[in-house]
């Protein structure tokens, strides 16, 4: 079988509404002027790992959901613009969104809305199966409704990744993804003991890497049963907004991990390209080349 897409990246596509505020948490007022403006703009989890990718020279293609409305025409066309394949299953109750709040140093605040997937959707099994077997890997979101085609994905004998988030190791939704990826990241904001629950990953999935990142403390990897520590990387500019640097980590760590480095070194490359994520503004899609990842990652 020929396998002419890198990497399938399969949901997460949405629009955020960016909001940059005077600090988090937002003390409460009746109201706040905003002088750096409000704007909604194509990019979710799903739409940065596939642009994270696309600029590192991989082919990737990304399915999904999207309603016929304005958020679904920002997606598209940021697809287009960006060069990466798309295909869009119609999504009755429109494209998912969120609104997130920045404050000046960067942090974020996401409030998700819910009511843009339903338990029962499904992505077409036979266009699932199809892009899958045409993968080398496939990097699932954790969004409505990828977990139901976990099962048509190991079948295609595609490698596969995923990405938990801000899990606190409980939530039971989570366990599908975790259980079936052989790469998985997660954030470790939300971990007392990330190598506890890194391990417990391992121990119940199949994953042959586990990353937790903790931004400016840097990440943990665990592989071969050996935890590592890597620092963070300098940004290479002022730090303005955190928003999409783990997507960012993802994407340069899955570069690096399929071009077959080893997991230190591609986390390494992981770390790099979140720090570069740091200093793009949330209001802009702008990932690190290649150039800039090999240059800042070689080996004097």
């Amino acid at each position: 079988m020929s396998r002419d897409i890198d990497v399938l990246v399969l949901g997460g596509a949405g629009v955020d509404t960016i909001v940059y505020v005077p600090e988090l948490p937002l003390p409460y007022a009746d109201s706040y002027m905003i002088d750096s403006g409000i704007r909604t703009r194509a990019g979710q989890t799903g739409d940065f790992v596939a642009l994270g990718l696309t600029a590192l020279g991989l082919r990737v293609h990304h399915l999904d959901m999207l309603g016929d409305d304005p958020e679904g025409d920002l997606v598209r066309a940021l697809h287009r613009e960006k060069g990466i394949a798309l295909t869009a299953i119609p999504q009755p109750a429109g494209t998912k969104r969120a609104v997130n709040l920045v404050s000046p140093d960067g942090r974020r605040l996401s409030l998700y809305d819910t009511s843009r997937g339903h338990a029962d959707d499904r992505l077409p099994e036979a266009t699932v199966t199809a892009l899958a077997g045409a993968s080398c890997h496939v990097h699932v979101a954790i969004t409505q409704p990828c977990a139901h085609a976990l099962p048509h994905l190991r079948e295609s004998g595609a490698t596969l990744s995923t990405d938990l988030h801000d899990w606190d190791g409980e939530n039971p939704y989570h366990e599908p993804f975790a259980q079936a990826a052989d790469v998985v990241f997660l954030s470790a904001t939300a971990l007392a003991d990330p190598e506890r629950t890194m391990r417990r990953i391992a121990d119940r999935g199949r994953a042959e890497v586990v990353v937790a990142t903790a931004g400016a403390k840097g990440a943990y990897v665990l592989a071969d049963d050996e935890l590592t520590r890597l620092p963070a990387a300098t940004p290479p500019a002022p730090v303005v907004d955190s928003n999409g640097a783990g997507d960012a980590f993802a994407a340069a760590f899955l570069y690096a991990w399929l071009n077959r480095e080893t997991p230190a070194r591609s986390a390494l490359y992981g770390t790099i390209a979140g720090a570069h994520a740091c200093t793009v503004p949330s209001t802009e899609a702008n990932a690190i080349s290649l150039d800039d990842l090999l240059r800042s990652t070689a080996t004097p």
